[in-house]
């Protein structure tokens, strides 16, 4: 059998996460406290008790999701789970996958996210913009309608995440986002959700951050992974320092090519599709890209 470890993004945590994890796993309970002690605030507590739109800012949201799943993955070590093949993550996710195959230590990772969320924010403040998640329309469809609209409104707007077959994440600027909002319900979109987010992630507004992000990266020391990480950007594995660096700064302004990446998975072989971190979105994708893989989660990061 053969296994990757699926990381989660933005859009999984929730209010809760990883507490029943803390209680319980000595070797969960010591990776939040040191994310504590690096941090100097008690990001354990935003995890466990919130308020939400705390522990949604982008700025929090980016290391609780890292330090949760690296709590998960922790414990994980210690049960009787495959050893990874392959590992991937899902946007912010990449850094805690790198994180898990070794590639990060828990410390410099966490200081990169901590960075990445900095960055986005301000980025999010200097120039405003948008996502919206579309259903039920071709990635193609889409890709033509935002070009279109980007033209017209002479402001970015392009596919941010394509996540499974008929879902599709688009980001920028808000009236060339609105344009291309429009355009799509009149191809016929069978649902248009607007995100509950200020910045456009995976768009050319956050070309501000990607550039400062880069020179985290490469301060940051970064070691071959014990296992390939299949890209975001490229769908496609990279094992070398340079290849992750190239991959976390380019990821910033690029899209997540997440259902791509999986069928590259599939192709390689892996039958087994283990979610390691809060909820289930990646798990969701899967049995849409999928139905034959065997999909699993952890479930005690909830």
């Amino acid at each position: 059998m053969s296994t990757a470890y699926l990381f989660p993004g933005q859009g999984s945590q929730h209010v809760g996460m990883g507490q029943a994890l803390y209680q319980r796993e000595p070797a969960a309970r010591a990776v939040f406290d040191q994310a504590d002690a690096l941090l100097g605030f008690s990001l354990s507590s935003l995890c466990f008790f919130g308020p939400e739109e705390a522990l949604t800012d982008t700025i929090n949201q980016q290391p609780a999701l890292y330090v949760t799943g690296l709590a998960a993955w922790q414990v994980m070590q210690s049960q009787d789970w495959p050893p990874p093949t392959f590992v991937a993550g899902h946007s912010l996710g990449e850094l805690t996958a790198l994180a898990a195959a070794g590639s990060l230590t828990f410390a410099d990772g966490l200081r990169l996210v901590r960075r990445r969320g900095e960055l986005m924010k301000r980025a999010g403040e200097e120039q405003p913009g948008a996502m919206a998640a579309v259903l039920g329309l071709e990635l193609e469809t889409l890709v033509t309608i935002c070009a279109a609209a980007q033209a017209r409104r002479s402001r970015p707007v392009q596919v941010a995440n394509d996540n499974c077959p008929g879902q599709v994440v688009i980001s920028g600027d808000k009236s060339a986002l609105t344009e291309a909002v429009a355009q799509a319900e009149a191809a016929g979109a069978r649902k248009v959700v607007i995100l509950p987010i200020t910045i456009a992630a995976h768009s050319p507004l956050m070309a501000s951050a990607a550039a400062e992000f880069a020179a985290a990266v490469a301060a940051t020391p970064i070691q071959p992974p014990s296992v390939p990480l299949v890209a975001n950007v490229t769908a496609r594995p990279v094992t070398t320092p340079d290849e992750i660096r190239a991959e976390l700064t380019s990821q910033l302004t690029g899209n997540v090519q997440w259902h791509d990446s999986v069928r590259y998975l599939r192709q390689a072989g892996v039958t087994d599709f283990v979610e390691v971190g809060p909820g289930d979105v990646l798990t969701s994708l899967m049995k849409r890209i999928d139905r034959q893989a065997q999909r699993r989660r952890f479930e005690q990061a909830d």
